[in-house]
């Protein structure tokens, strides 16, 4: 979809603040630096994986905790990085999920749920990890 049919456009603005070491800042003013590897910073390998957990952790987090806040909520994304010949790229992307719920008609409640959620999030809610399945081409220019 283009920007002439509603599209809800998002951006990220990346600045170079040192050798392989970046400053990516949203349009709320939020600020995360990412790094090759080489630092304690994030790679853009596990800022990706970050986003599918973040992603699908907040959908499921919301639709099981309208029945029961979670003792306890965790999640671990976790993928294979491989390079053949179609380039670098990731492969068996798991995203595992550790909740606990209190004991109780709420919890047991939110147990319930919870497989519903992670196939929501999965087959249509989470933005990154649909993008990722879906496999939307990425456009690369020169500003100017």
């Amino acid at each position: 979809m283009d920007e002439q049919q509603g599209e809800d456009r998002r951006q990220v603005d990346l600045t170079r603040i040192g050798p392989r070491r970046y400053k990516a800042t949203n349009g709320r003013g939020g600020v995360l630096p990412i790094g090759s590897g080489d630092d304690p910073d994030f790679t853009p390998v596990e800022l990706l994986l970050a986003a599918i957990a973040g992603c699908s952790a907040i959908d499921v987090d919301l639709i099981t905790g309208r029945r029961a806040t979670a003792e306890s909520f965790d999640v671990e994304a976790s993928a294979g990085k491989v390079r053949d010949e179609n380039g670098n790229h990731l492969t068996g992307i798991r995203v595992t999920f550790d909740v606990v719920f209190p004991e109780g008609v709420d919890g047991d409640e939110a147990r319930a749920v919870l497989p519903r959620s992670l196939a929501q999030t999965r087959d249509r809610l989470c933005t990154v990890s649909r993008t990722v399945a879906l496999g939307e081409p990425v456009d690369f220019e020169l500003k100017g």
